[in-house]
């Protein structure tokens, strides 16, 4: 692998994900595994719980966002806070009042083609959610009941 270096005006163009926006900084296929995204999102918008096999990090770098983590009350996250969501764990996120930023790591490769694809097969303003569920499943994301 070689070393890595993105200047703002070379990052990559949003992807529009249910209305929410995510950059992908670092795919896997550049880092060899991990991936680095950037996401934001108006107030209210974010993923239903869900979980996956990998572990997930979020610094939140602006804003207010809500995250709900298993077994725990809703954690209210403002610029400067770090959550760490270990894999298997079932979890959700809200952007809060003037919605939020923050930066997020995954420990293995494919969010950034779930992103992907997502962004390309559903509506960002009128979202399916058969065929959100769908991708998700095919990517190894699951929704409790």
């Amino acid at each position: 692998m070689n070393p890595i270096v993105m200047h703002e005006n070379q990052r990559p163009a949003a992807l529009k994900v249910v209305g929410e926006e995510i950059t992908v900084l670092a795919p896997g296929s550049t880092t060899g595994s991990y991936e680095i995204f950037r996401q934001a999102g108006p107030e209210g918008s974010g993923p239903p719980p869900h979980n996956h096999g990998w572990d997930e990090a979020f610094y939140v770098t602006a804003g207010e966002i809500v995250f709900g983590l298993e077994g725990q009350d809703d954690v209210v996250a403002r610029a400067g806070t770090f959550v760490h969501v270990p894999g298997g764990t079932t979890h959700f996120f809200r952007f809060g009042a003037g919605g939020g930023e923050m930066i997020s790591m995954v420990s293995r490769a494919g969010a950034s083609e779930f992103f992907t694809e997502v962004a390309r097969e559903v509506s960002p303003v009128d979202p399916d959610l058969g065929a959100l569920i769908g991708i998700a499943q095919t990517h190894g994301l699951t929704f409790p009941n």
